[in-house]
């Protein structure tokens, strides 16, 4: 099944694809824009395009576990993109995946302007991917 993830950001919002098998997420692009409205519009064009059977969205829980004022926006956010597309929405841990996003944009020497533009679409990839190997690893253990 195609799913769509969603890093929700003040500013940017990345989304990101995986294939038909779910093996692989991959980026697709990121919303420069802070007017939710037109986020969700966006969100809802490329539904259209992709088809997607279900869409995460990333849920940035605190480190002790507990949901704060953002997560709780991002869970808002996900009933919105429910509402919208008629899509089914899950939340998924997103914990450091901007972090981890960082990281492997370093470690690939991109920098400056140009991570700006790519690192909330890296983070919706391993937010996705992240979804992707659980959902193998849970299927895996029923056999």
């Amino acid at each position: 099944m195609v799913i769509m993830s969603v890093d929700y950001g003040d500013a940017r919002t990345g989304i990101a694809l995986c294939d038909r098998l779910e093996s692989l997420a991959h980026p697709v692009e990121v919303i420069k824009q802070s007017y939710e409205p037109k986020v969700l519009d966006r969100i809802t064009e490329l539904v259209k395009i992709h088809k997607p059977e279900l869409i995460v969205v990333g849920y940035p829980k605190n480190m002790d576990s507990s949901a704060g004022e953002r997560a709780r926006k991002c869970a808002d956010f996900a009933k919105k993109i429910t509402e919208a597309t008629g899509v089914e929405s899950d939340l998924w841990d997103e914990r450091l995946t901007t972090v981890s996003a960082h990281m492997y944009l370093s470690d690939n020497n991109v920098r400056g302007k140009k991570r700006k533009n790519v690192v909330d679409a890296v983070a919706a990839v391993i937010i996705l991917q992240d979804y992707l190997d659980y959902r193998r690893n849970k299927n895996a253990r029923k056999i």
